[in-house]
């Protein structure tokens, strides 16, 4: 299993940053941010389910017009899995026949061109030839998992969360992690922000990281544009004894 970043900035601006997306070898994506723009109509054709962490805008904003886009190109529907609520969500606000179609329902109920399934956290999703996605808790200001990606070895994304004690209670019941993906959207300077839109600064993700047990390698993503260098000293200051990285477009990671 191959897992490629389409995007993993917290905003966009210039021709690096493209928002969250995860493209799972050929045909699975993880979120469905800005990244997902840049892949070929053939590449988009190809891409039979998407796992979503979250609704907010940053992750879905290319859902609606990938299925837009590639609906006559396919043979069986587009399979978005998710949580019940984030399902719900996506039916109330998004697909509406007021903000997009409900493809759900083109062209017709029994034969649409999108097709909803219900997750549920620990419970492994089979998406075959040995891979596994797994939904984890995570702590957001809507309904958000992360996700565990199995094969020969393991990653976990946290999308986008605070802190979460059972996040941490099931990796480090894992046998083994390989990669770690784990937000930091704000520096110290917006500590106070951070904590009321649920989302990591270096100081209180290095508080975090005590709960893990793993060795890991471990990569920052969800930097905002404007404050990546300064977030990432912040980061090499707090947690430099665990090596962090920043997450990249394109890096690829072999499971």
């Amino acid at each position: 299993m191959k897992v490629r970043i389409l995007g993993c900035s917290g905003g966009i601006g210039g021709r690096h940053l493209r928002t969250t997306s995860l493209l799972v070898d050929h045909d699975v994506l993880i979120d469905a941010g800005t990244g997902v723009a840049d892949l070929s109509i053939a590449e988009l054709a190809q891409i039979d389910h998407v796992f979503l962490t979250h609704t907010h805008l940053d992750h879905i904003a290319c859902l609606p017009l990938l299925i837009d886009t590639v609906a006559d190109m396919r043979n069986q529907p587009l399979v978005v899995h998710a949580i019940a609520p984030i399902i719900e969500i996506l039916r109330s606000h998004i697909f509406n026949w007021a903000i997009w179609p409900d493809f759900s329902e083109i062209p017709n109920a029994d034969n649409p061109f999108l097709r909803f399934q219900e997750i549920e956290v620990d419970t492994p999703v089979d998406i075959g030839h040995g891979r596994s996605l797994t939904p984890l808790p995570a702590n957001h200001t809507v309904p958000a998992v992360a996700y565990a990606l199995s094969a020969q070895k393991t990653l976990v994304f946290s999308g986008d969360t605070a802190t979460c004690p059972p996040l941490w209670a099931r990796v480090n019941r894992m046998a083994r992690l390989d990669y770690l993906i784990i937000e930091c959207a704000f520096s110290n300077r917006e500590a106070a922000l951070a904590a009321t839109s649920k989302h990591f600064c270096p100081a209180a993700l290095a508080q975090e990281l005590t709960l893990m047990q793993q060795d890991t390698e471990l990569f920052i993503t969800h930097l905002k544009p404007g404050q990546v260098e300064l977030t990432m000293l912040e980061i090499e200051e707090e947690i430099g004894n665990l090596h962090p990285k920043m997450l990249q477009n394109n890096q690829v990671f072999e499971l």
